[in-house]
């Protein structure tokens, strides 16, 4: 047990090296400036991605740590009736590009999560969100796979296990939520401490 702990714990420590730190802190810095300008965010991805991208858009919505007003964040794979009736009608491959086409305005901003960095559904609404002006983040294994050429604002590691992808990306958009929050609400939250 010790012995997978240290190797997780190595495997965490070289993918946090100082060049994805940098794109961590930039991702940021972005989300934090849209939002900041009234735009939306809007994530999707397949199976514990599309976990992620519900957790992502729960603690926007919501709140991470601090109690203040609601952000727009919209998970593109939470409405079963769109899923299965796009789907069923014409391809899942686009499943997430039609919504992109559907709810996404200038200076929004599509984050994409794939693992693998090649899901087709994935690709075609960064692709889609590309068309249309958006701003995008991209977050994968694989060195970014397919995504690569379709992300403004790359997290993309070299690991190729995908649990350990997936943790990677957890830590990384915890704290980009804790960021966010505290850029664009820090005062709100002093003061909520203050009075209590």
């Amino acid at each position: 047990m010790n012995y997978w702990i240290q190797h997780r714990l190595k495997c965490l420590e070289e993918a946090f090296n100082a060049k994805y730190c940098r794109f961590l802190e930039d991702t940021i810095g972005i989300v934090a400036r849209q939002f900041k300008a009234g735009n939306k965010l809007l994530i999707c991805g397949n199976g514990g991605s599309a976990a992620d991208a519900q957790h992502i858009a729960a603690e926007f919505v919501g709140r991470f740590q601090l109690h203040r007003k609601g952000l727009p964040a919209i998970a593109l794979g939470t409405n079963p009736a769109t899923l299965t009736a796009w789907s069923n009608d014409y391809e899942f491959e686009t499943v997430f590009a039609r919504q992109v086409e559907a709810f996404a305005q200038p200076g929004d901003i599509l984050w994409g999560i794939s693992t693998s960095g090649k899901s087709a559904n994935v690709v075609r609404a960064m692709e889609m969100a590309k068309d249309l002006g958006l701003l995008t983040i991209g977050m994968s294994g694989n060195n970014g796979g397919m995504l690569k050429d379709l992300t403004d604002y790359p997290l993309f590691v070299s690991e190729y296990h995908t649990p350990y992808i997936q943790e990677i990306h957890l830590i990384s958009y915890h704290r980009i939520c804790e960021e966010v929050e505290a850029q664009l609400f820090a005062k709100a939250g002093l003061e909520a401490q203050i009075a209590v």
